[in-house]
């Protein structure tokens, strides 16, 4: 997050972020559906994937959060930039 970004900036990379947070959370789904199918090696695979995807998926949340309140910060200060 840059301090020298506008309301609508921020808030334009709030949204990506929780984008991407979905995308992260329809893929360890995928994973997680995957891992009840196939070998034993297979099955770990996929449980890990999720495991990553999960994880990417709460760094895109607290980025959104971050970007959001940076965005709320600005249209406070009533500059919106």
């Amino acid at each position: 997050m840059s301090d020298d970004k506008s309301t609508l900036g921020n808030l334009a990379d709030a949204a990506k972020a929780k984008i991407n947070e979905g995308a992260d959370r329809a893929r360890a789904a995928g994973h997680d559906l995957a891992s009840h199918v196939g070998g034993t090696a297979d099955n770990l695979g996929d449980k890990a994937e999720a495991a990553e995807d999960r994880a990417k998926a709460e760094v895109h949340n607290a980025k959104a959060n971050a970007e959001y309140q940076g965005g709320k910060r600005e249209a406070q200060d009533g500059d919106g930039r």
